[in-house]
């Protein structure tokens, strides 16, 4: 669409939130909600998202709109729902599968997973089961319902982040671990795509692969940003 605005700028509003105006009129979501954040910084980097652009807007080029409005839309309409999804990673999480051959792919699966997993066991007392090729593992329902409790005790806004790392790594312990800091979203990328990129060094990457994993790597780097934004 044309740009109807010349000036997008940060305004605090009278509930303890942050809104995002253009010439003085506050922007909404998609779904006609009010476009409120709960902090300064993450307001003032969607305004620069909206003043960067130019003759026309682009609302792909804005992921800190996008994952805002979907927070507001979609995921603090049905937090339970958006929550239970994420946390059903949980019992089938990628970093418990792991190869049965070649072995110098099973021991790059084991140096970069087992720490996380280690982590997990240790931070919220999950300690989950590991089981070769793809066969299904039943993970204790205890460590289960630790890694769920983790993330029903999450506020909508950061539900929606790790809703973005979760699904692309395949991993409700990676995204775990990039929300609370353990690794940044950059490691946790690289440690999901150990099988992909194994396979690539055998038989070559295509240009529509590569592709695909620019996006997905432009996704988590937006869902970590959109974390930080958060905590400042």
């Amino acid at each position: 669409m044309k740009r109807f605005y010349k000036k997008a700028e940060a305004v605090a509003n009278n509930g303890g939130g942050f809104d995002v105006a253009l010439d003085g009129r506050s922007v909404r979501t998609p779904g006609k909600a009010p476009l409120t954040v709960p902090t300064a910084t993450m307001a003032e980097a969607i305004a620069q998202e909206w003043d960067s652009q130019g003759e026309e807007v682009h609302p792909a080029s804005m992921p800190m709109m996008q994952l805002a409005a979907t927070t507001i839309d979609r995921v603090i309409p049905q937090p339970e729902g958006v929550a239970g999804e994420i946390a059903g990673f949980g019992s089938s999480d990628l970093l418990c599968y792991r190869a049965d051959d070649p072995p110098e792919l099973a021991a790059r699966q084991a140096k970069a997973w087992q720490p996380m997993l280690d982590w997990a066991a240790e931070k919220y007392g999950a300690k989950l089961i590991l089981t070769e090729g793809i066969v299904p593992v039943d993970q204790p329902a205890d460590a289960v319902a630790r890694l769920e409790s983790a993330v029903h005790a999450l506020d909508p806004f950061r539900l929606t982040p790790l809703h973005v790392l979760t699904s692309i790594t395949g991993s409700l312990v990676l995204g775990l671990s990039v929300l609370e800091r353990e690794i940044e979203a950059e490691d946790a990328f690289d440690r999901a795509r150990i099988d992909e990129d194994w396979q690539a060094e055998q038989w070559g990457a295509d240009d529509d692969a590569q592709q695909r994993r620019d996006s997905l790597h432009s996704e988590c780097a937006a869902a970590k940003r959109f974390l930080d934004l958060l905590d400042n």
